[in-house]
């Protein structure tokens, strides 16, 4: 990769976490101003950044634009979409559809709730795989040596009182997991928030996302969260024979 694109990218990148001027982007990218406005009137020509009245830059309508197309050519997003719409609108909680990369989770699609309690997640947000049920279902179904790999670049950062912070401990979760075939975050990720997890399969039975539902605990409590399983269950299984998926009897239960 040219150093010019490297670095043009790593402009988009900081302009990701927020407008920046001129002379924040030099000293992130450690680099000359000339050779960052030289790069930004490129991106801007093309409509990737926009400066504003302010003369802070900004992530560009281009960029948006690329985004949205990008989602939309995601398969297991327009596969899942209406049929995470259908679950929406019948339990009315918050859902994300969610992608691995590494130690990661990435919401590549988010319904919001029916009631007036909103989340701060967005499409494109990421989120550890060690306290969210997105992450251990999509970690707890890969091979031991590829999970080790990704374990071993994940530190177990305590999000609140109650995230697994013991890698042994965290590996007894996903054995439980596998076993059961969905996920729980028991305000392990955000306080007062429980969430459920499961996976959307391929055709070759591996887990390509997850699906997850988010309550806050003033909405409806642990004990009713867990009563949607079965349905989260059913509804991710539509989606993964939707997908070409067909269950065997070596298949974790879904």
């Amino acid at each position: 990769m040219s150093t010019s694109l490297t670095k043009a990218l790593r402009i988009l990148v900081v302009l990701g976490e927020g407008p920046a001027s001129l002379d924040e982007l030099a000293t992130a990218l450690e680099v000359h101003k000339t050779t960052v406005l030289r790069l930004l009137r490129t991106l801007a020509d093309e409509h990737f950044v926009h400066r504003d009245d302010h003369h802070r830059y900004r992530l560009g309508s281009r960029l948006f634009e690329l985004s949205s197309r990008g989602l939309d050519q995601r398969e297991v997003r327009t596969v899942a979409a209406p049929h995470l719409h259908a679950f929406n609108r019948a339990h009315g909680h918050t859902v994300h559809l969610s992608e691995r990369d590494d130690g990661e989770i990435v919401y590549i699609d988010k319904l919001e709730s029916l009631d007036n309690v909103r989340m701060a997640s967005r499409v494109g947000l990421r989120g550890p795989v060690h306290s969210t049920a997105a992450g251990k279902v999509l970690l707890a179904d890969l091979p031991a040596a590829e999970r080790n790999r990704v374990l071993d670049d994940v530190d177990f950062p305590a999000r609140t009182p109650h995230t697994i912070t013991d890698r042994d401990a965290y590996l007894a979760e996903l054995a439980r997991v596998r076993e059961q075939g969905w996920a729980q975050d028991r305000e392990e990720n955000e306080a007062s928030i429980n969430c459920i997890g499961a996976p959307v399969r391929g055709p070759a039975g591996t887990a390509v996302a997850a699906v997850s539902v988010s309550v806050p605990t003033i909405v409806a409590g642990y004990d009713q969260l867990m009563e949607l399983v079965p349905s989260l269950l059913a509804v991710t299984g539509t989606i993964s024979r939707d997908l070409g998926w067909r269950p065997t009897r070596e298949d974790p239960p879904a």
